[in-house]
């Protein structure tokens, strides 16, 4: 039987002092979803006492190549909470994380409470404001190696976000083109269509995801639509930036060293 609080205790002090930890896989053999996704609950509950509060959803593994290669015919998803947001240009300590790496994303703001299955003209109705985003991902495993379940129960592997102008809901977001630089220089290009063909496919299959949990999206949450390349190392960079054409440009900047 899979100790769920154990795991999850131990995910949570893995993020915590920024140590990688052996796959849980590695212990348990294959970890079904469901107990993937108890000990992601559990360890957020862990944030949570401490004061965090929920702000949002991230999806994960939103590219077709992705799933193929992963042998998946569904996305995954994680929780996001206040403790992970990075403010527009603000700055990250680098000793928080293990081996963070950043991916170009598409954000949206709800107005509307979501969950279940929905139509795409519903989940567009649930929109406040769109906007070009940065996730920074840092698995809490060791070498960034993992199987689904491992994944899973570490929230999807998220860790920051930082999410640029909000815009009316309106926007297109359909096939803006994103260009990422890491300390200037160009990391990964790609179009936002990359993320399920349609941003908005993704925020449909957030509702579906999320109201098969339980859990209903809330008005003021933001759900990150997953990447639209692939991520890219940090390393010992000082500047990460996106352009995203009309949705503008977001970025941060990196102090310390790694812890």
């Amino acid at each position: 039987m899979v100790d769920i609080s154990a795991i999850a205790a131990r995910l949570d002090a893995a993020a915590q002092r920024a140590e990688a930890i052996p796959q849980i896989t590695g212990e348990t053999g294959e970890l079904p979803l469901a107990d993937a996704y108890a000990i992601q609950r559990a360890a957020i509950d862990h944030r949570l006492a401490r004061g965090a509060t929920l702000v949002g959803m991230k999806m994960g593994f939103t590219s077709e190549a992705k799933m193929a290669q992963m042998g998946l015919k569904d996305q995954i998803w994680g929780r996001l909470t206040s403790d992970m947001v990075v403010v527009n240009g603000g700055a990250i300590d680098r000793a928080r994380f293990i081996h963070p790496r950043v991916e170009p994303e598409v954000a949206v703001r709800l107005k509307a409470p979501l969950a279940g299955e929905v139509t795409r003209e519903e989940a567009v109705a649930a929109v406040d404001a769109v906007a070009a985003a940065l996730e920074i991902i840092d698995s809490r495993y060791e070498n960034f190696r993992f199987a689904l379940g491992d994944v899973v129960a570490d929230n999807a592997s998220s860790s920051a976000f930082v999410v640029g102008p909000w815009l009316a809901a309106d926007t297109d977001v359909s096939d803006v083109a994103m260009e990422m630089r890491v300390d200037g220089e160009i990391a990964e290009t790609g179009t936002s269509a990359a993320i399920l063909g349609d941003p908005i496919r993704s925020l449909v299959a957030a509702a579906r995801l999320a109201g098969a949990a339980g859990l209903t999206l809330q008005p003021g949450w933001t759900v990150m639509l997953g990447g639209a390349t692939a991520a890219a190392a940090i390393g010992e960079a000082r500047t990460v930036s996106l352009d995203a054409g009309h949705l503008g440009r977001v970025g941060f900047t990196i102090e310390g060293g790694a812890a």
